[in-house]
């Protein structure tokens, strides 16, 4: 390129300079958003046995698929079904019965995650004949109704379950405007989504953290699977007691 005084200069181009930031900086952007999405992962970690199995392109056989969202859902499992029965850790499967399974979740999966681990999860299970019980819970201040239960009715149930689904719920449907959210919401619209048989059951309680009565509220949920699974119908007051102890939820706020 030539001056007006005659002098040559070289040449030089700004929106291709530009266009090689860019360039750079989708590069950088699109790295740290791989590495975000890597340490968002669901993985599961299943027993060797499991693993082997599943890796050789079989299903886990369950005729059954117990989920058990919260700390009083988990907690309700493990002392009227979990010390019942003779159960081996895989997720959670009877010895005499692996067509029940058993999932207890109390820590906390990220919106993103959610689907992930639903997807994972239902891959490695036989679909055909599969039925799905979901156990929630939820603050009753969340509940919404023109005919609000009285606080001395709290915890109670309320049931949402998939239009697979034939079976007669053991307590009201949720009322609108009403909602399920979280995993249970997730679990619920696969099931939907690929016509899978499942009930989901939300405790309502006007309790925060581990509660022996909000525990018992579960009790007519399972009782339905007859053979399946067994109930222990009178845990002792002592395990009930170690239950709610050892997961009492510490607060900072005093009085």
């Amino acid at each position: 390129m030539a001056t007006f005084f005659g002098e040559v200069l070289s040449v030089y181009s700004r929106a291709v300079e530009e266009d090689e930031e860019e360039v750079d900086e989708n590069e950088e952007d699109a790295e740290i958003r791989r590495e975000l999405e890597e340490k968002r992962e669901v993985h599961l970690h299943w027993s060797p046995e499991v693993s082997e199995s599943l890796k050789s392109g079989n299903k886990l056989p369950c005729s059954d698929f117990i989920l058990a969202v919260g700390h009083n859902a988990a907690r309700f499992l493990s002392v009227y079904a979990l010390s019942s029965e003779n159960w081996d850790a895989l997720g959670r499967a009877p010895k005499d019965n692996p067509a029940v399974l058993i999932c207890q979740v109390t820590c906390y999966l990220a919106e993103d995650q959610l689907f992930q681990w639903t997807e994972k999860v239902f891959d490695c299970l036989q679909l055909r004949q599969l039925n799905v019980t979901v156990l929630s819970e939820s603050s009753v201040s969340e509940f919404k109704t023109a005919d609000y239960p009285s606080s001395s009715s709290a915890p109670f149930l309320r049931s949402l379950h998939s239009a697979a689904f034939s079976g007669k719920p053991v307590c009201k449907s949720l009322e609108q405007p009403n909602i399920v959210t979280g995993l249970q919401a997730a679990v619920l619209n696969h099931c939907e989504v690929h016509r899978i048989p499942s009930i989901v059951y939300q405790c309502y309680s006007d309790v925060i953290g581990p509660d022996s009565v909000t525990m018992e509220t579960f009790k007519p949920t399972l009782t339905k699977l007859g053979k399946s699974i067994k109930l222990d119908p009178s845990p002792s007051a002592d395990i009930l007691r170690k239950i709610v102890r050892t997961t009492n939820i510490q607060s900072n706020l005093y009085i």
